[in-house]
């Protein structure tokens, strides 16, 4: 089996991950000349492309193998670091960029608990890096090798990997008071659900509709929604005045019980199960994710 030099490996994840080779010459410290030989000599040493030449850029199947290779060879290179610290505490120097750990995180995690259960790693000095995206399509990150885990509402087991239940986050519609006396008045219903905005993440985010449907026990909803792609982005836009938003119950909590939010269907709320999902692999730093992002959950999220 050939072996690959690492330099160019990690050339190659830089071009992907930068999104460019003038990017990734910058990042690696090199020119944008000698970003492109190494590339050139991976893909003669491998016998096929591994950049499609697009924009954007992108792997093809053979660059997407080797890219996990990659991030693997970092997750080892984060665990010798790791044991090192703990021999010889001054041996190690600062973190080189491609040393940095990616792990895949729906944004609402994120905005609520997620942060707490990654501060201990990070003040320890993992390298981190968190991919943000809808939760229903964290897992592509991870199926496509370009993060070692992920939190997800897909339960199956990808291959090579193993999953770990967390527990279920707990959805919520919320507006101003004023908003819901005009627009919602005696709370949202299945006849004027339709008269307000429904502030959601993006296109892919299909929670509000989703919600109402299940809520009026309707098979399909159109709403009208205006996109704002950031939990906490959406919580002001409804304190503004926007409209209605449904957001993770724990991140509205104070603003509801202080009274600047107003839940408007209070009787019913969305469970939505989340999974760790990352490599199976012997990692002390895989396993310290795992065990930190577990016990962070079963704190702030429902049992499943």
């Amino acid at each position: 089996m050939s072996t690959y030099d690492p330099a160019a490996l990690e050339c190659l994840a830089a071009i992907v991950e930068e999104g460019g080779f003038e990017r990734a010459a910058r990042r690696l410290s090199i020119t944008q000349s000698a970003v492109s030989q190494r590339l050139r000599a991976l893909e003669a040493q491998v016998g096929t492309v591994l950049i499609v030449r697009s924009r954007p850029l992108r792997p093809t199947a053979a660059g997407h193998l080797l890219l996990k290779h990659t991030r693997q060879l970092r997750l080892l290179r984060a665990d010798l670091e790791r044991d090192l610290r703990e021999l010889a505490p001054s041996s190690t120097g600062g973190t080189r960029e491609e040393e940095r750990i990616s792990i895949a995180i729906n944004a609402d995690s994120i905005a609520t608990w997620a942060p707490a259960a990654l501060g201990g790693l990070v003040r320890q000095g993992l390298p981190l890096e968190i991919i943000t995206d809808d939760q229903d399509f964290t897992h592509e990150w991870l199926r496509e090798g370009q993060v070692l885990g992920c939190v997800t509402t897909v339960r199956q087991a990808l291959r090579g990997c193993k999953v770990v239940p967390l527990g279920a986050m707990a959805y919520v519609a919320i507006a101003t008071p004023a908003y819901a006396k005009v627009h919602c008045r005696g709370g949202l219903t299945a006849h004027n659900f339709r008269d307000s905005p429904f502030i959601a993440f993006n296109r892919k985010d299909d929670m509000q509709a989703d919600f109402v449907a299940r809520a009026f026990g309707l098979r399909r909803v159109g709403l009208n929604q205006v996109f704002v792609p950031s939990s906490e982005g959406q919580v002001r836009a409804v304190l503004d005045g926007w409209g209605v938003s449904v957001v993770p119950e724990l991140l509205v909590r104070g603003l509801v019980q202080q009274g600047a939010l107003v839940n408007v269907l209070p009787q019913h709320t969305h469970a939505i199960d989340l999974y760790w999902h990352c490599w199976n692999l012997q990692s002390e730093v895989l396993d310290g994710l795992t065990a930190a992002l577990e016990g962070a959950a079963s704190s702030a999220l429902a049992r499943q």
